[in-house]
C-alpha cells in the first residue's frame, strides 16, 4: 500500500476559479504535520473525480455530514443516515429551503433552527442553514458525492478504509487560538490589517503547536506566506481541517469520535 496521506478540505458548494474548494496535502510524523501543498478545485465535477482516486488518506472536510434529529423528525424523512441523505439529495435548493424555512418560521424567535448534539459545543453552524453561510447547500453538494464514490464515513456510513472521510470545522480550531477575532473575509472591503494580523497569529500558534491537539504544524517560508496572504481564509481553513485529519488518525480505529455518536447527526472531529 503507498503511503497514507492526509487532507484537509475546505468546501464550497458552489465552487468557481475565484472560489475554489481548497484541499491541504499532508503527512505526520508523530507531534508534527508537514504541509506537503494546496490543491484547488473549481468544479464538483473536479472534486468527485478526486473524491474516487485511490488513497490512502486520511480526510478533515469543512462540510456538515448529518442533518439534526429533531428537524429530520420534525419533517417525517426517513431516520436512517443513508436513506435520509438519499431522499435530501433528490430534492432541489429551493425545496430545502421551503422546507426549512417552513419549519423556522413555525419556532420561536431564539429557537427558530434545530441544532445537532455538539453544534452549541463546537460553536458550528445549524446544518439546517441555508444562508450565511449556507452549510445546507453545502451538505447537499458534498455528501452525495462522498457516497457515490464510496469512501468511509465512521460512524455514519461505511466505505472503503483506505479513504476515510471525518467531518472536520476549521472554526472550532482558529476559537481556540484567537477567541472571537475575525480573520477571513471574501469581501475585499474587508479584508482588513486586522485581520491578517489574525491569520498571522493563528500560523504562529499552529508552528508552535499551541493547540490542545498536541501538534506542530512544520510549513516552508513560502507555504506561510501563502496562508497568511490568502485574504479569503480558505487556505488556512484547509490546513486548519488537515490538523483535524492528523489528529483524528492518531487516535487510533476509533478515529476520536464518541461512544455515543449518533448515527444520523454524526459529530465534528475533535470536537
Amino acid at each position: 500500500m503507498s503511503e497514507l496521506r492526509l487532507v484537509g478540505c475546505d468546501f464550497s458548494s458552489t465552487p468557481t476559479r475565484r472560489k475554489p474548494i481548497v484541499l491541504a496535502w499532508g503527512e505526520a510524523r508523530g507531534p508534527r504535520v508537514r504541509l506537503e501543498r494546496i490543491e484547488r478545485l473549481d468544479t464538483l465535477a473536479a472534486f468527485g473525480d478526486w473524491l474516487k482516486r485511490p488513497g490512502p488518506w486520511v480526510g478533515g472536510f469543512d462540510v456538515p455530514f448529518g442533518l439534526p434529529r429533531e428537524l429530520v423528525e420534525q419533517l417525517g424523512w426517513p431516520l436512517a443516515w443513508r436513506e435520509c441523505m438519499a431522499h435530501y439529495a433528490s430534492l432541489s435548493r429551493a425545496q430545502i429551503r421551503e422546507a426549512f424555512a417552513a419549519f423556522c418560521d413555525a419556532r420561536p424567535v431564539g429557537g427558530k433552527f434545530a441544532h445537532r448534539a455538539f453544534d452549541r459545543r463546537a460553536g458550528s453552524s445549524p446544518s439546517m442553514k441555508w444562508v450565511n453561510p449556507p452549510v445546507a447547500y453545502m451538505l447537499h453538494a458534498a455528501v452525495p458525492l462522498l457516497i457515490e464514490a464510496g469512501v468511509d464515513l465512521p460512524g455514519l456510513h461505511a466505505g472503503d478504509p483506505s479513504r476515510v472521510a471525518l467531518e472536520a470545522y476549521p472554526g472550532l480550531l482558529a476559537r481556540e487560538l484567537v477567541e472571537r477575532r475575525s480573520y477571513k473575509s471574501d469581501d475585499r472591503s474587508k479584508q482588513t490589517p486586522e485581520r491578517l494580523i489574525a491569520r498571522k497569529d493563528i500560523v504562529d500558534a499552529l508552528e508552535q503547536g499551541r493547540t490542545r491537539l498536541g501538534l506542530r504544524l512544520a510549513l516552508t517560508h513560502a507555504q506561510r506566506d501563502l496562508l497568511v496572504d490568502d485574504a479569503s481564509g480558505d487556505s488556512l481553513d484547509a490546513v486548519l481541517c488537515l490538523l483535524q485529519a492528523a489528529w483524528a488518525q492518531a487516535q487510533g480505529e476509533g478515529w476520536g469520535l464518541p461512544a455515543d455518536l449518533d448515527p444520523l447527526e454524526g459529530w465534528i472531529v475533535s470536537c
